[in-house]
């Protein structure tokens, strides 16, 4: 149980000291978005972000076998209590979601 704590430390001081953290989850007013919903939902629920930019195309595999390319977005909302929210789209569907304070 001792080294299952120590290890839990260690991963919290590390994402600490990055000055990001990682969530599945995120809360707009009273809506909540998670990994996996599209960005038509998370507009809904969260509104416009300050920010919106193509980062790039990620090539995947479909189910056929095929290599497909899918667009790559990132969308800031914030600052909320110093904090802003970073989420990652891939194809249109939220893969991330990731909070750090401003200066």
């Amino acid at each position: 149980m001792k080294n299952v704590r120590t290890r839990i430390a260690i991963v919290l001081g590390l994402m600490a000291s990055t000055g990001l953290a990682h969530a599945d989850t995120l809360r707009c007013g009273s809506q909540l978005i998670s990994e996996g919903d599209r960005m038509f939902e998370v507009q809904q629920k969260c509104g416009q972000p300050v920010s919106q930019d193509i980062i790039g195309y990620k090539e995947t595999v479909n189910h056929f076998r095929q290599v497909d390319q899918v667009q790559v977005q990132e969308w800031i909302y914030g600052p909320n209590n110093g904090m802003y929210q970073y989420l990652r789209f891939e194809g249109g569907k939220l893969v991330e979601i990731n909070s750090k304070r401003g200066k």
